[in-house]
């Protein structure tokens, strides 16, 4: 509940979806005498006013509960978070410390087997996941898996 009425420039504590917390935000229009849009102070969002846990009845997540950044907590969020530890540790174990006499640089023209290490200009180390056909190769890389042509003739 708000203690103390909301005025235009002034904070109310409303719900960023940004951030997924209850947080302190500037009042930047009221309609009828209550908030319409706000800015969060935080990540400094201008968005519609959204009643913080507490008024919605709604369990509120304590501020430590939560690291910054990280998914909702929706199934499928839960589900993409998951999947992504995984990648993320799968590249670590397979790429992370190796000598960069283990990699070949990626060239098109060149054709690639499974778990073989790759050095790309733009998107880094990463392996050969697997050969797709006898032209394309999944090549996971840090930042996610990425379908790259290979075995091209010069023609």
């Amino acid at each position: 509940m708000v203690t103390k009425k909301a005025k235009v420039a002034g904070e109310v504590v409303a719900h960023c979806r940004k951030c997924g917390l209850d947080l302190n935000h500037v009042v930047v229009a009221m309609v009828n005498g209550a908030p319409k849009k706000v800015l969060c102070l935080t990540c400094k969002t201008e968005h519609a006013y959204h009643r913080p846990a507490e008024e919605r009845g709604a369990p509120a997540v304590p501020r430590a509960a939560r690291v910054p950044g990280a998914p909702r907590t929706s199934a499928r969020a839960e589900a993409e978070a998951q999947a992504l530890n995984v990648r993320e540790k799968t590249w670590r174990e397979r790429v992370s410390g190796k000598p960069s006499s283990a990699f070949s640089v990626y060239s098109p023209r060149s054709s690639y087997r499974e778990a073989q290490l790759l050095r790309h200009p733009k998107f880094g180390d990463g392996f050969v996941e697997s050969v797709i056909d006898a032209g394309k190769i999944e090549v996971v890389f840090r930042d996610g898996p990425r379908t790259l042509a290979h075995g091209l003739s010069a023609g």
